[in-house]
């Protein structure tokens, strides 16, 4: 059988002009049909991938972008009376609500008031979720005094089906954390029986079930993880860098026109390569905003399109790093997990570039920019160079299989933060799972 979800290779690929311009005016069901038409002839195999893989993410628009127009004001209106119609279309033109024409008409993303609500300015009357960060600032400056942290993590995984969801046999995958510089002590303490791990220093590693009747799987681990500070300015670069690492890797790390232009202006008047991320990694983090995105699968060339649009999500920041970074001639590559905070835990993605002799650092451009965003100077510059204690990783490369490989289409084809499925040999959506990551433990050793 072979894997559904290589098709993402093939995103480059520009789609035929009619199937694009149906897509565009909202048309999905004229767009499948001709799909569906030139898969059955197939005149032109080289462009099957391109064509399969659309047919997939134009079944599933719907999912994310499901508010109409009314639907998007009264949610803010629920909030906000006096919102009116023509800040909506203030900030529709500002980038700051994502939608997509499905049916013929504007749709909205589903999570589109809470991407408003980290903008009070421009959304001043939303309810804003204050943060007491108080233990988060001591811990940094900790780190920063102590040169690295150590914590103790226990963290229980679970997926299942969404309601509704039918089938008669399922087989399961979950992330766990995965060997890589910061983590050690890697424990699988209790799981669904019949779970095989895979090796530690798999890609994206996980836990898999063979196919069988159950419905709900859940894994149990603990690992330590350790952060370690260093100022990237105090590293003397070797005069020769090494060239691993800076190729491009379709179809989101591509060496776009505008993306070669912008690295060239961002870092023209550098020094060696530690100016040179320090200069992407201050203009990702003071330019980007953040804004949720739809589900990656739906995203094309996702370094360029962060770059022009100026929002994006935690993968995007990274990503756009990433690539920055390649065509300036630093390695950088792709990490992400879980953000394991106490009281918090969640998905995350990040980057790591390399710097000869020192090694590996990290960068988390979606934390900068948020601390840019709360004019917490300090924080921002923490994120380049370093991490944080409360984090799990469980992956080292983006689009890169699972073990063993879901041939499937999987709810997220590049990364694996909350699990995959297949029932009776489909593979389940994001939106028919239903993943959980509970912390269990954290102490600092």
């Amino acid at each position: 059988m072979a894997d559904k979800n290589l098709d993402f290779s093939r995103l480059c690929d520009r789609l035929p002009g009619d199937i694009a311009r149906r897509k565009a005016a909202g048309d999905l069901e004229g767009a499948l049909r001709l799909i569906d038409k030139r898969l059955a002839e197939n005149d032109q195999p080289e462009l099957a991938p391109r064509l399969r893989v659309e047919r997939r993410r134009l079944e599933l628009l719907a999912h994310d972008y499901p508010l109409t127009r009314g639907e998007a004001l009264a949610q803010v209106r629920a909030e906000w009376p006096g919102f009116t119609e023509e800040q909506f279309d203030a900030l529709v033109d500002g980038g700051r609500i994502d939608w997509r024409y499905i049916g013929g008409e504007p749709r909205f993303h589903d999570r589109f008031l809470g991407s408003l609500r980290l903008y009070p300015k421009l959304a001043p009357g939303l309810i804003r979720e204050e943060e007491d960060n108080a233990i988060r600032d001591e811990t940094l400056a900790r780190m920063r005094r102590e040169g690295s942290l150590t914590a103790r993590i226990t963290i229980r995984a679970t997926v299942k089906p969404a309601e509704g969801v039918t089938g008669s046999r399922f087989q399961a995958w979950l992330p766990v954390p995965a060997a890589c510089p910061q983590q050690s002590e890697i424990e699988i303490l209790d799981a669904t029986p019949g779970g095989v791990a895979a090796p530690e220093g798999a890609p994206q590693r996980t836990i898999w079930w063979p196919e069988n009747e159950r419905r709900e799987y859940f894994v149990t681990y603990r690992y330590l993880h350790q952060a370690v500070y260093t100022d990237p300015l105090t590293i003397t670069p070797d005069p020769v860098q090494p060239g691993f690492d800076t190729g491009e890797e379709a179809p989101h790390l591509v060496f776009t026109p505008y993306l070669r232009e912008l690295a060239a202006r961002v870092t023209r008047d550098c020094r060696g390569p530690v100016e040179k991320a320090k200069a992407i990694y201050d203009y990702v983090t003071g330019f980007v905003d953040y804004r949720f995105q739809p589900g990656y699968l739906q995203l094309e060339s996702i370094a360029d399109q962060c770059a022009r649009e100026l929002r994006g999500d935690c993968g995007l920041f990274a990503l756009v790093f990433i690539a920055m970074c390649r065509i300036a001639g630093i390695p950088a590559r792709w990490q992400s997990g879980l953000a394991a905070r106490p009281g918090s835990t969640g998905a995350h993605d990040w980057a790591m570039f390399y710097i000869a002799p020192h090694g590996w650092l990290w960068a988390d451009c979606s934390f900068g920019s948020s601390a840019r965003r709360n004019g917490e100077e300090e924080r921002r510059r923490h994120y380049f160079g370093n991490l944080d204690p409360w984090r799990m990783v469980a992956n080292s490369a983006c689009f890169a299989q699972v073990t063993p490989a879901d041939e499937e289409w999987r709810a997220d084809p590049y990364d694996n933060q909350r699990g995959e499925m297949q029932a009776d040999g489909r593979g389940l959506a994001a939106f028919e799972l239903l993943a959980e990551q509970e912390l269990e433990g954290f102490e600092l050793v």
